[in-house]
């Protein structure tokens, strides 16, 4: 049995699970998140906990046991907790900042970039180096994140760019002396 999918799901007070179907939808202080899970996986409330269980050991129900449970334990902490990223801005002259609800970033190019974040997402510049993305739906956090690394990717030589927290960054020897 998948390790990860027969743990149970702790729900904390003030949050409500309901299920029609294939569709859990999972309401909290911070909002409300649906998902759409396999059919073959059996999600059960008992008590105070989610169960998640599946039929048989088929390949395809081993490989959405587990899935099904991080999604549903993902959904649960979005909307009691939320999820946030951290991207550090490297580079003499690279810097962002918000203008109202719009992410404005200088990374070098002749033009800044404007980035108009979704609804679900708050974006905010404590620093001119420092981005934070947060919300309650982890994937789209992470999505949004990963895009607006895309604008500016960290080179190898020098490290400039847009980079994750605590990221490292594979560093390259610049050019070697001549003979």
């Amino acid at each position: 049995m998948s390790r990860i999918g027969k743990r149970p799901i702790a729900v904390p007070n003030g949050v409500t699970i309901k299920q029609d179907g294939n569709v859990i939808a999972v309401k909290g202080p911070k909002g409300e998140l649906h998902t759409m899970i396999n059919e073959q996986i059996n999600v059960a409330l008992e008590g105070s906990e989610i169960v998640v269980t599946r039929p048989n050991d088929a390949a395809a129900n081993r490989s959405a046991h587990g899935l099904t449970r991080t999604l549903i334990n993902n959904m649960v902490q979005g909307v009691t907790d939320g999820f946030s990223k951290k991207l550090e801005i490297v580079g003499v002259g690279f810097r962002a900042e918000m203008r109202g609800k719009v992410l404005q970033l200088n990374l070098g190019y002749s033009h800044p970039i404007m980035f108009f974040p979704p609804d679900d997402i708050q974006l905010a510049a404590p620093s001119a180096t420092s981005v934070v993305v947060s919300g309650i739906d982890k994937q789209l956090v992470g999505q949004i994140a990963a895009k607006i690394r895309s604008f500016r990717p960290p080179e190898p030589y020098k490290g400039k760019g847009v980079k994750y927290e605590g990221e490292q960054i594979r560093r390259k020897a610049g050019k070697s002396a001549g003979k």
